[in-house]
């Protein structure tokens, strides 16, 4: 088991990122959604904590993204950015506040902006959203894009099964990925997407790409906190790796405080006044 090696404690920014694209360092990013397991990942090393709207399903107990709202993600994300000192802290736009209408799209980005104190938002889709990157660009605000398989339009898809595996899929995929970098995005996550078109599209951007279920030629990962801390049971695809089971951890943590309550151990003489 590896330790973090992380001696570097200097804001991680968008320009940062690139240099390490261009060192072939690779890029570490994990979810977060609150103060205490934000400062935890911060302190860990991460380099980008991404403030999710799978909060939706991991804090809310949603069956996909769809539900959350803004003011929930503006909750979240300040709950975050107030923990953390070193990473980049992406905020996920929510469906519903950016599609098919630019200005909702600039005015969704700044409240984010406004209220959390993050560094940045992640929009999905390519040329369909050009007009809603392109005016929250024109505010100075980052934009971190989203491809592959873009769980927002999950009732589109009707499947979370590997996308881009067709050649007119991958075909698209790669154009959006080319339009995104060019109208100024900092950097694109790929979701579930075959890894050699994976490698394909980051060895053709100048931008970072961060993968998810996208293999190892990425110039990142990213996974959901709750996942890969075993947090989260019902979820194990392929590209998942749990480094922890702290599910069990805990439930065996609240059974032994139980079973003392019941049995008069807890509290003893130390631990009263």
């Amino acid at each position: 088991m590896s330790t973090n090696t992380q001696t570097d404690n200097r804001k991680v920014t968008t320009l940062r990122l690139s240099a390490m694209k261009q060192a072939g360092e690779k890029i570490a990013m994990l979810t977060a959604y609150d103060y205490t397991m934000a400062k935890i990942i911060d302190e860990a090393g991460m380099d980008v904590i991404l403030v999710g709207d799978s909060a939706s399903n991991v804090m809310a107990g949603n069956t996909t993204t769809l539900p959350i709202t803004l003011d929930q993600m503006i909750y979240h994300g300040k709950s975050v950015a107030r923990a953390v000192t070193r990473a980049l802290v992406v905020v996920d736009l929510p469906f519903g506040s950016y599609q098919g209408d630019s200005m909702e799209a600039l005015h969704s980005a700044i409240r984010i902006m406004k209220e959390t104190h993050a560094d940045a938002v992640k929009l999905e889709g390519g040329a369909e959203i050009r007009a809603s990157v392109e005016r929250i660009l024109t505010a100075g605000i980052p934009v971190m894009g989203h491809l592959g398989l873009t769980p927002q339009s999950i009732n589109k898809f009707g499947t979370y099964a590997v996308r881009a595996k067709e050649e007119a899929e991958a075909a698209k995929l790669i154009s959006d990925a080319k339009l995104l970098e060019e109208i100024g995005c900092f950097a694109v996550v790929l979701e579930k997407i075959p890894a050699i078109l994976a490698k394909q599209v980051s060895e053709s951007l100048s931008i970072p790409v961060i993968g998810i279920g996208a293999g190892g030629g990425t110039d990142g990962q990213v996974l959901v906190m709750h996942d890969m801390l075993g947090l989260n049971k019902g979820f194990s695809p392929r590209f998942l790796r749990r480094y922890a089971d702290m599910g069990k951890i805990m439930n065996d943590a609240v059974q032994n405080y139980i079973a003392d309550i019941k049995s008069s151990d807890f509290p003893n003489e130390n631990e009263q006044y």
